[in-house]
């Protein structure tokens, strides 16, 4: 420890002799973990947080800005690494800063390869700031949360400000949230690139300059962090590390959703319940829109609609339905009523103020309303215990809808800019702040609310809240979805972008509404839909007032059976998606992601594979790929780009691929072929184009109506051998991670991991081997059924740790049954 201390000093005065050789006009002070440097009246500070993560600040004047973050982790905003002093700046273990004499930055890698540099000094307009990067054309930049347009967001502009955006279009923007994260890729490096500022910012990814970027905002810090990869998922994992991951959620919140706005009266939404369990369409959650409360008062129910809403939750609760309900932040102003959220929440100084001190009243659904200060700690633990009688009946979750937030008769339908909110947070400064610094924050900080409210009354329950509005580091207290979308192909075609995207912005539990919010959805348009959306991690149908009713029979049988049936897929696949859930809670990696994701060196000029392909075609956890039409109201055939490898079609189990190719190239070769080869698919309305990754060993269960059912059956290990060669020997991998699916036990080991891997022998025959069980959870099943994809036996033997077992055929798989054993087993087939 002594020994490191002496270094790091002896860093600081090695710097400051080098540094006084840079201009005149600067002054540079070298610290341990970076340095400060001042030029004209401007401070730049460059902090080394992890070797491959920066933070960058600037101000002008001797003041320092508030060093606060509403988004950014205490640990991670805190934390330090010792960098090596140069002569123009410093490096850690993984990066290289230079400062010149005007402040402008660069960083590089430590081969030399340019990450970003600064294209002039940082412009400053009184209050406003604009950052200028260099941009080459190879630069491919992705993130902002769920902006609408092209997966790649090179080229166009975007502003920071939370809108209700009802009837978004392509080029509508700004939208709901707020997330000022993106990744800068550019020949087959990554860059993560997070502005930390709340007002209204701004990015033009080089549309007024092609040959540069820029970022900025008309007021608050110059405060940016750079996370180098090179890959881009140890971006995305390092964005999680900076603001969180997504949690693992309930496991009922992974199943599919029936939702509209409204299902009224009460009867109306026992009906849809009592018709999901009848036409056995697999299903776990309802939700209530605000037609449900008493003339749309939040936290109330209208007892005449619903005459026994308790005992309904109930009657759904045993028909294995979670139920999640609209809980808006406008709290109508209704004095001298007994309407206990206004009463409460003004005898606790609960509201957002006006300038003069009087409590703002804007127009929402109730008609004026108040709106709670969710910058307040003790107004957000306000909030949280209004939703103590929901809870006390049952209801699983809560909606946080409006939160950006929308007011009818505000300018731009939201508050006014001087709305004072009242910061008494911890890691903030006592202060009043206008509306302009706090806006985009606003629903965010509701959803925390929320969150902490069910956290207060069941701490031993995963809590379930979907917000609409948000900023970045909002994925720790909330799901999200894209907002009121539009019943046209357009807009499925845009759901994949969007979700990829928001996924990378660190919101892996998202969703679209499935058949459009806005409009009445075809028969055809609403069928493949629900095709697509089975594989994205929410799965809510939900549909606007004055629309033809969205649920899965509508369209008659022909549309439901196939409506159905990928709906049961995704059930059968609960496993797996349950697994990938798990992951994302540890490493940040989102469930739907882009292909660049897991093949970011799939072409040779380094240009992300999705761009390559069209952006339309999306990874499901890192062993399935899902490829809708990219045009999906076109009937001509579509190209399918799979990167190169073996790949296995999984509705039929068929190898593609590599055996595709006749001759006598070698594997890597063939795999070079592949890649320019695309696969060329007729569209049907029954099919999707769904493929596994060779080398993937997936867990699929028996089906059920609900996850609350507990399936009847083995669990399947579906074995996709990687490759086709029998004198190959390669491996191939997998896992399944299951607990009891609601609380926090999984923390204190109640849980069961499984790791499993194949190889395939010279003479043609499989060993898979079932490792030892992590953790002392009792999972569900308790026998494996252990098939191998496109693959048959010739001896049609088979033995588990050396005893003979028999080999059975069964839909077409060979494989085993065989009973649990949490030690690990090996199997042998041949």
């Amino acid at each position: 420890m002594p020994a490191r201390t002496h270094r790091s000093t002896a860093a600081v005065f090695l710097a400051f002799y080098l540094f006084a050789s840079i201009a005149h006009a600067q002054q540079i002070t070298a610290a341990a973990s970076g340095l400060t440097a001042v030029a004209d009246g401007v401070t730049l500070e460059v902090t080394a947080l992890r070797d491959d993560v920066l933070r960058v600040r600037m101000w002008k004047g001797d003041d320092a800005p508030e060093d606060a973050s509403w988004a950014v982790l205490a640990p991670a905003r805190t934390s330090r690494v010792p960098v090596t002093a140069e002569a123009h700046g410093f490096s850690t273990k993984s990066l290289r800063v230079s400062v010149d004499a005007h402040l402008l930055l660069t960083v590089a890698d430590l081969e030399g390869n340019i990450l970003q540099r600064d294209a002039a000094p940082v412009l400053w307009e009184g209050t406003r700031f604009a950052v200028s990067k260099q941009r080459s054309f190879d630069d491919h930049f992705f993130g902002l949360g769920d902006k609408p347009g092209p997966l790649d967001r090179g080229g166009q502009v975007f502003t920071m400000w939370n809108t209700d955006a009802f009837g978004w279009q392509e080029s509508t923007d700004p939208i709901y949230k707020s997330i000022p994260f993106f990744l800068d890729v550019s020949h087959g490096r990554t860059l993560g690139v997070f502005l930390d500022n709340t007002w209204r910012t701004s990015f033009d990814f080089g549309r007024a300059d092609v040959t540069r970027y820029t970022f900025g905002s008309l007021n608050g810090p110059v405060d940016y962090y750079l996370m180098y990869g090179p890959e881009p998922r140890q971006v995305v994992s390092t964005w999680a590390w900076l603001t969180g991951p997504t949690p693992l959620p309930p496991l009922w919140a992974l199943g599919f959703q029936q939702s509209r706005y409204t299902y009224f009266p009460e009867s109306q939404l026992r009906e849809v319940a009592e018709r999901l369990r009848k036409d056995r369409i697999p299903s776990d959650v309802l939700w209530l829109d605000i037609d449900f409360q008493h003339e749309n008062w939040p936290f109330t129910v209208d007892d005449k609609a619903f005459p026994n809403f308790r005992g309904m939750v109930k009657d759904l609760a045993a028909q294995h339905f979670k139920l999640v309900v609209i809980t808006d932040l406008h709290v109508a102003k209704q004095p001298n009523v007994g309407y206990a959220p206004y009463d409460s929440g003004t005898a606790g100084d609960h509201f957002v103020k006006n300038p003069d001190g009087s409590t703002f009243v804007g127009k929402v659904w109730p008609g004026p309303a108040v709106f709670p200060d969710f910058t307040q700690a003790q107004s957000r633990q306000w909030w949280g215990s209004l939703y103590k009688g929901f809870i006390d009946e049952g209801v699983a979750g809560f909606w946080n809808d409006m939160n950006e937030p929308a007011v009818f008769d505000g300018p731009g339908k939201t508050m006014p800019n001087d709305v004072q909110h009242r910061i008494d947070e911890p890691g903030f400064r006592k202060r009043t702040a206008n509306h302009l610094e706090i806006h985009n924050v606003f629903g965010m900080q509701n959803a925390r609310g929320t969150e902490e409210g069910e956290l207060a009354f069941r701490p031993n329950e995963r809590p379930f809240v979907m917000t609409r509005a948000s900023y970045a580091g909002g994925q720790r207290y909330s799901a999200t979805w894209t907002g009121d979308n539009s019943s046209t192909w357009n807009h499925l075609r845009m759901t994949v972008p969007q979700i990829v995207n928001l996924g990378l912005s660190g919101f892996s539990l998202t969703g679209a509404d499935v058949g459009g919010f806005a409009g009445s959805p075809p028969p055809d348009l609403l069928t493949k839909w629900i095709e697509v959306s089975a594989f994205q991690p929410i799965d809510r149908d939900h549909s606007a007032k004055g629309t033809r009713m969205h649920e899965v029979w509508v369209d008659g049988p022909q549309q439901e059976d196939i409506r159905r049936r990928f709906i049961d897929e995704r059930y059968r696949l609960m496993p797996y998606l349950y697994t990938v859930a798990e992951e994302t809670s540890r490493d940040g990696l989102p469930i739907d992601r882009p292909l660049f994701l897991e093949f970011p060196h799939a072409t040779d000029d380094g240009t992300p594979y999705d761009l390559s392909t069209g952006g339309g075609e999306f990874l499901f956890g890192s062993r399935i790929l899902v490829a809708p039409n990219p045009s999906p109201e076109e009937v001509a055939p579509y190209a399918v780009h799979l990167p190169a490898g073996l790949w296995y079609d999984y509705w039929t189990g068929k190898q593609l691929g590599r055996t595709n190719i006749a001759g006598t190239l070698d594997l890597e070769q063939r795999d070079k072929v592949i890649a320019q080869k695309p696969l060329m698919v007729t569209p049907t309305l029954d099919k999707l184009p769904v493929y596994v990754r060779g080398g993937s060993i997936l867990p699929i269960a028996p089906l059920t109506q609900s996850t609350a059912e507990v399936p009847n059956g083995p669990l399947t290990l579906r074995v996709f051998p990687l490759s086709p060669a029998p004198s190959s020997g390669e491996s191939c991998a997998g896992e399944v991670y299951t607990d009891d699916g609601h609380s926090f036990d999984f923390r204190n080991g109640a849980f069961a991991r499984i790791r499993f891997t194949c190889t395939v022998a010279a003479n043609g025959a499989i060993n898979v081997e079932i490792g030892k069980q992590e953790g002392n959870w009792h999972p569900w099943w308790h026998t494996y059924r252990v098939e191998i994809e496109d693959w048959t036996p010739k001896a049609k033997r088979a033995s588990v740790d050396g005893k003979n077992v028999v080999v059975t055929q069964a839909d077409g798989h060979w494989g085993v049954t065989v009973p649990v054993n949490a030690e690990g087993m090996r199997i042998a087939l041949e």
